[in-house]
C-alpha cells in the first residue's frame, strides 16, 4: 500500500495560506466516489464484478478512468457474488462485487447468504439512496444493512464521505481476517457526491473485534497425549484448512502420524486423493471407507470442520467410540454440535505447527500406537468399495463416466467448478484432486446456479489454468446468461453440461423415498424428451451456446465421449460447453439417508454396508 504525499508542515511558501497548507495535509480533496474507487486501488484491488444503476452511478464515473482495476459487467448481481465467490475460493484473495440500490443489493443476498455459510472473503459494495432520503421508501430503497445483518460477517452504512476509506479497509480486514466471511458496505449518494481529504492509510476503528491468540500450549499438548495414545485415529478435514493455508502442514501432521484422513466437500484437495492415508469424503454421499473410519474411530481429530449434518448424520450416533480433538479459529463452533474433549481456539496454521512440535515429546513418554491394523482394515474397506457406478441400461452416456474421462482429459491441476445436486456429488467422487482450491462448490447453502458464475470468477483470477465447471440441466439454466459475460471478456470457461432431463437430487429422493412419484422434477430438456424430429430439448442447449458465442459439443452416444472432451480440452478463445444426454435414473451412491446413522452406507440399490461386512 502506498502512503500519501503531503507537504512539509514548516514555514509557509511565499505563496502558501495556512489553510492551503491545512488542506494539503489532510490529503487530496476529491468525492467520496472517487475515494471509493481510490481506496480499492490503495487495498490491492484489481478485479471486481458487478452492475451499475443509479444509486452507484456516480462511483462508477471515477472507474472509468482507473487504470488499476478490471470491472466485469455481469448480467444478473448474482452472478455477480458468485462470481467473487469464485474468484476468492479460488485464489484466497477476497473478492469484490459492486452494485446498485434496492433490487440489485437485494440480488446479492443469496451469494453473501453462500459466502457466509462457507466462509468465503467477500465484500459487497452497493449504493444506497441519500441519506436524507432514507425511511421514507424512496426509489429503489431497500435496507440491505438490516436484511443483510444475518447472512453476513458484518454490514456497514457509510453516510459520509470522511468515512469511506475507514469502512472500506475495515471491510476488507473483517472479510479475510480470523474465520473469512462476507461483508457488505452500503454507501450512500450523499457519501458518494460529497467531498472529503482522501489519505492513506486511514485509522480503523473495529471495537470488539478480536482475533484468537496464540494456541494454548496446555490444550495443545493434552491433544498431542491423545494422538500418541489412539489406536484407531482419523483426521477430520474441513475447509478451514484450506482458508488457514495450511495444508502443507497437514500433510506433515499425517506424515508424523500415520492417520487416515477424511477430506470434507469443502476440503477436496487440502490432502491429495491418490495418496494411501486418503479414505476420501465423508458424508451423505462419501466414501464408505471413510464413513466407517469415523464411526470405528477413536480419535476425531477435527481441524477447520464443524461437524455438518450431512457429514454426522444421526448426531447422538456419530463416532460412538471416539474422542474428538477440536481445532477451529471460530470458537463458535467449538463443542456446537459435538463435545470436543480437546477444544483448541486458534489459526490452524498455528496450532497444527505447535502440535507438530509437541508430538516427539507425547511419543516419547506414551509410546507410539501401531497403526497398521487400523490402516489396513481402512485400506481393505477402500479396495473393496470404490466410488460406485454401473453401466446405464438405455444406451446414454452415464454420468459418472462423463467425468472420470474428464478427469483423464483435463490439466493435472484444472480448477473444478460445479453447481449443486447430483453432478456435484459426482464431481467429487470421479476427478482426482491433488491440490487446494481445485475443487470449487456451493458447499454448505447448496445454491443452484452458483456454477457458472463462480467459474467465471475463477477464471478472471487464474487465467492461465484451466477451467472446467461440471453443471447440471436445472442448476446451468439459473444463471447461464454469465456465457455472454465470458465470450464478450474472454473469459473461456469450459463447461461439462451433465443434461439428464431433471432436478435429479430430487428426483433420486422421489424415486428412493417417496414412492417414485416424480412431482414436478421433469424439466423436458434432455434425451426423455428429444423431439424425434427436431432432435432437441427444451431448450437447445446447443443453440444457447451459440446464442452466447460459446462452442457447443453434444453428446448422446458414449463412444463419442473421450473426443468431445478432448475437443474442448483444446478450445482456449471462447466458451465451450460440452452437453451429454444422460439418463434421469442414474443415482448418486454411496449414500447415508439424512438423519439416520452412518452405521450403514447403501453403497448401491440392492447393497448396504456395515462395518461388519
Amino acid at each position: 500500500m502506498s502512503e500519501p504525499e503531503t507537504k512539509s508542515m514548516g514555514a509557509y511558501g511565499p505563496e502558501e495560506t495556512p489553510n492551503e497548507i491545512d488542506s494539503a495535509a489532510r490529503g487530496e480533496v476529491m468525492t467520496g466516489a472517487k475515494a471509493v474507487i481510490r481506496t480499492l486501488e490503495e487495498l490491492g484491488v484489481t478485479d471486481i464484478f458487478g452492475i451499475p444503476g443509479g444509486a452507484i452511478l456516480s462511483t462508477f464515473d471515477p472507474l472509468y478512468d482507473s487504470q488499476k482495476l478490471n470491472f466485469v459487467l455481469t448480467r444478473h448481481e448474482q452472478g455477480a457474488a458468485h462470481a467473487a465467490e469464485g474468484y476468492a475460493k479460488s485464489t484466497g484473495k477476497t473478492g469484490v462485487a459492486l452494485v446498485t440500490s434496492g433490487p440489485a443489493a437485494t440480488n446479492l443476498l443469496t451469494g453473501l447468504a453462500d459466502a457466509m455459510m462457507d466462509s468465503v472473503p467477500v465484500v459487497a459494495i452497493t449504493g444506497q439512496v441519500g441519506a436524507e432520503s432514507i425511511g421514507t421508501d424512496a426509489f429503489q430503497e431497500s435496507d440491505i444493512v438490516g436484511a443483510s445483518m444475518p447472512l453476513t460477517k458484518h454490514s456497514f452504512l457509510v453516510t459520509r464521505p470522511e468515512d469511506i476509506p475507514s469502512r472500506l479497509a475495515e471491510a476488507f480486514f473483517i472479510a479475510s481476517s480470523g474465520r473469512p466471511g462476507p461483508v457488505l458496505v452500503d454507501i450512500t449518494k450523499t457519501a458518494q457526491n460529497k467531498t472529503m481529504a482522501f489519505t492513506w492509510p486511514p485509522p480503523m476503528e473495529l471495537p470488539g473485534y478480536k482475533l484468537p491468540g496464540k494456541p494454548s500450549k496446555q490444550q495443545v499438548a493434552a491433544a498431542a497425549t491423545e494422538i500418541a495414545g489412539a489406536h484407531r485415529p482419523v483426521l477430520y478435514i474441513g475447509g478451514g484448512i484450506i482458508a488457514a493455508d495450511a495444508t502443507s502442514e497437514l500433510k506433515e501432521l499425517a506424515d508424523a502420524t500415520g492417520a487416515p484422513v477424511v477430506t470434507t466437500l469443502t476440503a477436496r484437495g487440502a490432502f491429495p486423493d491418490d495418496s494411501p492415508q486418503h479414505m476420501g469424503m465423508p458424508g451423505m454421499h462419501g466414501c464408505v471407507s471413510a464413513v466407517l473410519s469415523m464411526q470405528q474411530a477413536d480419535l476425531l481429530i477435527a481441524l477447520g470442520t464443524r461437524f455438518d449434518d450431512r457429514v454426522t448424520g444421526d448426531v447422538k450416533s456419530f463416532a460412538p467410540h471416539a474422542k474428538v480433538i477440536h481445532v477451529d479459529i471460530d470458537a463458535a463452533e467449538i463443542s456446537k454440535i459435538r463435545h470436543a474433549d480437546v477444544p483448541i481456539v486458534g489459526d490452524l496454521k498455528e496450532v497444527v505447527a505447535a502440535l507438530l512440535r509437541a508430538l516427539p515429546q507425547a511419543y516419547k513418554q506414551y509410546g507410539r500406537p501401531d497403526l497398521t491394523p487400523w490402516m489396513k482394515s481402512l485400506t481393505k474397506l477402500k479396495d473393496k468399495y470404490p466410488a460406485y457406478f454401473d453401466d446405464t441400461l438405455d444406451g446414454l452416456v452415464s454420468p459418472q463416466k462423463a467425468i472420470k474421462v474428464l478427469d483423464e482429459v483435463s490439466d493435472d491441476d484444472a480448477i473444478v467448478v460445479t453447481g449443486v445436486g447430483q453432478h456435484q456429488m459426482w464431481a467429487s467422487q470421479f476427478m482426482t484432486y491433488r491440490y487446494p482450491r481445485t475443487y470449487i462448490s456451493s458447499c454448505g447453502l447448496g445454491t443452484m446456479g452458483f456454477g457458472v458464475p463462480a467459474a467465471m470468477g475463477a477464471k478472471v483470477a487464474n487465467p492461465n489454468r484451466e477451467v472446467w465447471l461440471i453443471d447440471g440441466d436445472g442448476s446451468f439454466q439459473m444463471t447461464n446468461q454469465e456465457l455472454a459475460t465470458c465470450t464478450q471478456l474472454h473469459i473461456p470457461i469450459k463447461v461439462l453440461l451433465i443434461n439428464n432431463s431433471s432436478l435429479g437430487m430430487v428426483r433420486q429422493w422421489q424415486t428412493l423415498f417417496y414412492n417414485e412419484r416424480y412431482s414436478q422434477t421433469d424439466l423436458h430438456d434432455g434425451a426423455r424428451n428429444l423431439d424425434e424430429a427436431n432432435r432437441v430439448g427444451i431448450p437447445d442447449f446447443m443453440l444457447l451456446a451459440k446464442a452466447y458465442g460459446a462452442e457447443g459439443i453434444r453428446v448422446t452416444d458414449p463412444k463419442d465421449l473421450r473426443q468431445a472432451l478432448e475437443k474442448a480440452h483444446q478450445i482456449d478463445d471462447r466458451p465451450v460447453v460440452v452437453e451429454v444426454l444422460v439418463s434421469p435414473d442414474a443415482m448418486v451412491f454411496p449414500m447415508v439417508p439424512a438423519g439416520q446413522t452412518n452405521d450403514k452406507v447403501i453403497y448401491a440399490p440392492d447393497k448396504t454396508v456395515t462395518w461388519e461386512d
